[in-house]
């Protein structure tokens, strides 16, 4: 177990424990409860620890394994609930402890410690290969947002091949340059906000004289500074160039129900880019709500976005995800519906995903306690933008390969849960006598026993005698002047 902390022994109050190396400390107080630590010096601990005093008659690395052990594990976890539930020695006393001769028990915790060794060896590697794979994951968005991704595909495109349909017009294929995707993105931006006007009048029962009002749109913002360079027929754009944010709105938690509309929340966006329910993480509103504000109604494949987190870890700052196909719940406070215009929702999915977009965020208010972006600051998110049959592409390559780097991950996944399960079948068979051969030569456990019980009372006379001395002794008198 790795140490949980250690304080100057003077800062320890009365009720801290004394304990002595190869002691074995056992945590009794969620959320340490099951841990367990076989220190190598002396030193005072609180009294949420049970201290098993070391023993010449025990390998007390042995009842550190034993602690260890599923069995152990599941009994004392259902000892007591609540809270801070508290597990004592008394209630840990009847449990049966398989005392082997001390001579087996050595054997028995080398015999342990070589298998563990190599599985613990197993297991570091497969860490090792889930790191990997997030750098791989990690180096797949950022080929995908540079373009190195589809750069063959883009190079055999442009050089002068006929498509199989074009052919017979005699016409070569042609890839459209962002350029002009973008001049079609801004007009239909313009109009869809005229139209938003129109509506607006339309309801407050006025009607346009002139276009004056038209001299009113702001134009969006246009990438600032110098930037990297892009492959041929990329352009760098602003987020609010090509598409619209709309933050959600406050939903009373005083009105969740068991049943209803579901309520969008940031427990509900996966890492990996979905949105995830569950019965821990889902709450459902009235439908009414749904009827009396549908503009806060998120459909299929949208993406959204959360825009607060308690730090920077895990990307949860700025965490993106697409809906399902089906999908249709409310979008809550902090959380950002993003509508491109005219660009691919699952290419942007990917460009949110990569440390394009991560650089971004980790210059947004840090330092708070509680980390918030807004709208308005991803308004000026510079990004790559390509031409929309490269944008397909990109999406069709980062999911082949995203695809492999998961199935990976499943594997390692289960080597890891498998590696746990040998890891306890080593210890039930160690505590089952079945993990080293005996040997008719060894000492009885029964003489063994008496010795260690011998030696507990003489531990508990000694004391005892010290705690009377203590209670009897003359206090010490004092004088004033």
């Amino acid at each position: 177990m790795r140490l949980l902390g250690t304080v100057p022994a003077e800062t320890m109050k009365s009720s801290a424990v004394h304990f002595f190396p190869h002691d074995v400390l056992y945590g009794r107080l969620r959320p340490y409860l099951n841990k367990v630590y076989r220190p190598e010096f002396e030193g005072l601990c609180s009294a949420e620890f049970i201290v098993f005093p070391a023993s010449e008659y025990l390998a007390t690395k042995l009842l550190q394994y034993f602690l260890n052990s599923f069995d152990f594990v599941s009994f004392a976890s259902h000892l007591n609930e609540g809270d801070r539930p508290r597990v004592d020695f008394l209630q840990l006393a009847p449990y049966q402890f398989p005392l082997a001769p001390l001579a087996e028990q050595h054997r028995i915790v080398a015999k342990i410690e070589e298998l563990l060794t190599k599985l613990d060896a197993g297991v570091e590697a497969l860490r090792k290969a889930q790191v990997q794979l997030k750098r791989y994951r990690q180096s797949v968005l950022k080929a995908a947002v540079t373009g190195e991704l589809t750069r063959e595909w883009r190079e055999s495109t442009t050089s002068c091949q006929l498509v199989e349909s074009q052919q017979q017009a005699g016409s070569l294929l042609y890839i459209e340059p962002a350029e002009k995707l973008l001049t079609r993105i801004l007009k239909e931006r313009r109009a869809k906000w005229e139209a938003d006007q129109l509506a607006k009048m339309k309801a407050a029962t006025k009607s346009p004289k002139n276009d004056d009002w038209k001299k009113k749109y702001k134009e969006p913002r246009k990438p600032q500074g110098q930037l990297p360079k892009l492959p041929r027929g990329w352009l760098w754009v602003t987020w609010e160039q090509i598409g619209f944010s709309q933050n959600g709105r406050l939903f009373p938690s005083s009105e969740y129900q068991p049943r209803g509309i579901k309520l969008l929340r940031p427990g509900n966006f996966h890492i990996g880019g979905r949105v995830v329910w569950t019965s821990a993480n889902t709450r459902h509103m009235p439908k009414r709500w749904a009827s009396e504000f549908p503009e806060f109604v998120v459909k299929g494949e949208e993406l959204i976005m959360n825009l607060t987190a308690q730090s920077l870890k895990d990307e949860f700052l700025g965490r993106i995800c697409i809906t399902s196909p089906n999908e249709r719940c409310l979008l809550n406070q902090r959380i950002a519906r993003l509508t491109p215009i005219q660009a691919s929702r699952h290419y942007l999915l990917w460009l949110f995903k990569s440390e394009v977009f991560r650089r971004f965020v980790d210059t947004l208010n840090t330092g708070s306690l509680i980390q918030h972006m807004f709208t308005s600051q991803l308004a000026a998110f510079v990004l790559p933008l390509p031409s929309l049959d490269e944008q397909h592409r990109i999406v069709s390559e980062v999911e082949r390969c995203l695809s492999i780097a998961d199935a990976i991950e499943r594997t390692i996944e289960q080597s890891l849960k498998q590696a746990e399960r040998m890891r306890q079948s080593v210890l039930k068979r160690a505590f089952e006598g079945k993990l080293v051969p005996q040997d008719l030569n060894d000492e009885p456990a029964e003489l063994l026993l008496e010795r260690i019980q011998q030696e507990r009372a003489k531990r508990e006379a000694e004391k005892s005698a010290m705690t009377k001395r203590r209670t009897t002794s003359p206090k010490r008198r004092t004088t004033s002047c």
